[in-house]
């Protein structure tokens, strides 16, 4: 007997066809006494259309984010109850439950959302009365009841998270693709896949832009232990495990992956007053907005004037609202002015090998300059180095490193 989560993304659950065919899946792949909990995602793009019909009434519809995750949560709900009527027509007992009632809890930032801590205790009832139960992820509720979704990406965070809490033997994180790669395959067509990878590496390239999983549910698998498996929902094959350890090394890779992420905007402050306390200031104000910045370079524009430039990258859906509170400060703070640019992207390598190794960084500039790709801004941790680009200059960028680091094999 074991107590199996499965995740079924948006691709996997686009038609009343693919439906019936994840039901048909679960229930084949089902011991006689498994417990099975199924978490999905809203069919197709139905995600796209309801942020597309917001965005027609009242534009820039995040402005209203309270309101777009009572929106946005009514995609999952759709795909659960679809698929739990579905298993009731093949002979199966099952019951759908929303994110709030299947006891995921949340901080208020809406629209990122983050899980504060899951209560399965009606999961735990309806498995043991015999039910699938079917969640709706991507969502849970704050302490006041309110909706909140978890971002793009979040049903695998609901999947992980729940899996940890009803301390499942595994959780399965099914997709369009079988398993996690090197690269992109859509980008790179010689990416290889990967029969392991390690919490920290999967952490790292998730952050960095690998679409394949959301990085607060890889955080999740390394808090609760479970080990996580990527695979494909249209093949039986085996994919790729996430676990804190792996139990095979490849030693012959130094670099696991290659990272991109379009979803890119870079800002320049210019003329920054150079004394104690301006950073917090500028950083803070937008944490307070729920902001997330990523790499940061501070240079000294004039050793003899006090001031100094600062660049740093966000999300480009935190463009408007990040305008708006750099102009504020601006204000308040003299700057000289800002630079904004929305047409860049990030590309990064990822490998826990790459510690002690010299040279890794200089051979992915190499890379870049054969292949005549300017880097605009660097920034490394202990397992990655990431580059900012030209957003039109990816996939050059993407294959030309990935082919220094991963060599065809000869002939």
């Amino acid at each position: 007997m074991a107590l199996i989560v499965k995740k079924f993304g948006g691709s996997s659950v686009a038609t009343p066809e693919k439906i019936m065919a994840v039901a048909q899946r679960v229930l084949r792949e089902k011991g006689p006494e498994d417990k099975m909990v199924v978490v999905v995602s809203a069919m197709g793009d139905t995600t796209d259309n309801l942020i597309t019909l917001a965005n027609t009434l009242v534009g820039q519809p995040y402005t209203y984010a309270r309101e777009m995750d009572m929106l946005l949560s009514t995609g999952e709900q759709v795909t659960i109850a679809l698929l739990a009527m579905t298993f009731s027509k093949l002979g199966h007992p099952a019951i759908s439950l929303t994110g709030s009632q299947a006891g995921i809890k949340t901080n208020s930032a809406y629209t990122k959302g983050r899980i504060n801590n899951v209560n399965p205790v009606r999961v735990l009832e309806q498995l043991d009365q015999g039910n699938i139960v079917v969640v709706a992820g991507f969502q849970g509720s704050n302490d006041a009841g309110d909706i909140l979704t978890l971002g793009r990406g979040g049903s695998d965070t609901s999947a992980v998270a729940l899996a940890g809490a009803l301390k499942a033997d595994v959780c399965e994180i099914f997709t369009d693709v079988d398993g996690i790669y090197s690269a992109d395959p859509r980008i790179v067509p010689d990416a290889r896949r990967m029969k392991e990878i390690t919490c920290d590496e999967m952490l790292e390239m998730a952050r960095l832009g690998a679409g394949v999983m959301q990085p607060r549910s890889v955080e999740m698998g390394k808090h609760y232990g479970i080990p996580i498996h990527v695979r494909s929902t249209f093949t039986q094959d085996m994919g790729t495990f996430i676990r804190e350890v792996c139990t095979m090394e490849e030693k012959e890779f130094i670099i696991k992956g290659v990272a991109h992420d379009t979803n890119v905007a870079k800002i320049g402050i210019l003329g920054v007053p150079n004394r104690p306390g301006i950073a917090f200031k500028i950083f803070s104000a937008l944490a307070k907005a729920n902001i997330d910045v990523d790499m940061i370079v501070q240079s000294i524009r004039n050793t003899d004037k006090d001031i100094i430039d600062m660049i740093f990258t966000i999300a480009q859906p935190d463009l408007p609202q990040t305008k708006k509170i750099i102009e504020e400060l601006g204000e308040e703070m003299d700057f000289l002015g800002t630079l904004i640019d929305n047409q860049v992207a990030k590309v990064s390598i990822v490998g826990a090998g790459m510690l002690g190794s010299p040279g890794i960084a200089a051979n992915m500039f190499g890379a870049l300059s054969d292949a005549e790709v300017n880097i605009e801004v660097i920034s490394t941790s202990e397992i990655s180095i990431s580059c900012i680009i030209q957003a039109d200059r990816v996939k050059e960028a993407v294959n030309a490193i990935h082919a220094r680091f991963f060599p065809k094999n000869p002939e």
